[in-house]
């Protein structure tokens, strides 16, 4: 479920980062790639090509069946299907609205589809180092994004804490008000 969840989110991450991208252009640079990571991608690609030949390939085709299926049982409902859809949208449109609000808030200069495309970027960055809640991960992408866009560091790490603190820290408030009264009520 976890998988799904997080293969729903990337890949419409990266759909919202091709329709902004166009908008803003050169907001997003790849970084330069040295011939060494160049020369390692090419050997990874031809250990992946010559897993087929290997005596474990067939543990490893049962895992990729196991996690395809896994993919496709949520699409043979469409309210599942709608809900994962749906819910991915939602919380990447939603969390980039937060993160507009923020820098609204702390005065920095970017445009509102700028922030949203360097949040999708950030997001879609840090999703590669798997930490609980994106803490950590995401907090120095997102600085990191915001600050290569020209804000300034103090005002970017404002950004990030207000962020964090409206998604993550102001929501543990009625979560802690709801999980005491279901230990009153005795429905945990």
């Amino acid at each position: 479920a976890l998988a799904v969840k997080a293969a729903a989110g990337a890949a419409v991450r990266l759909a919202l980062i091709a329709l902004l991208a166009p908008a803003c252009p050169g907001l997003l640079r790849l970084p330069r790639v040295s011939p060494v990571a160049v020369a390692a991608a090419a050997g990874a690609a031809v250990l992946v090509a010559l897993l087929p030949l290997t005596p474990w390939w067939a543990r490893c085709r049962r895992a990729l069946g196991t996690a395809l299926a896994g993919l496709r049982a949520p699409h043979a409902r469409p309210a599942r299907a709608a809900a994962l859809w749906g819910g991915s949208l939602a919380f990447a449109l939603l969390h980039a609205l937060v993160l507009i609000a923020v820098t609204r808030a702390v005065g920095l200069a970017l445009a509102p589809l700028q922030v949203a495309l360097l949040y999708l970027a950030a997001s879609s960055a840090a999703a590669l180092l798997p930490t609980p809640g994106g803490l950590g991960s995401l907090d120095a992408a997102l600085a990191l994004a915001l600050t290569a866009a020209g804000t300034p560091g103090a005002a970017a790490a404002s950004a990030v804490l207000g962020y964090r603190l409206l998604t993550v820290w102001l929501p543990l408030l009625p979560g802690l008000l709801v999980l005491g009264a279901l230990v009153r009520r005795k429905a945990l």
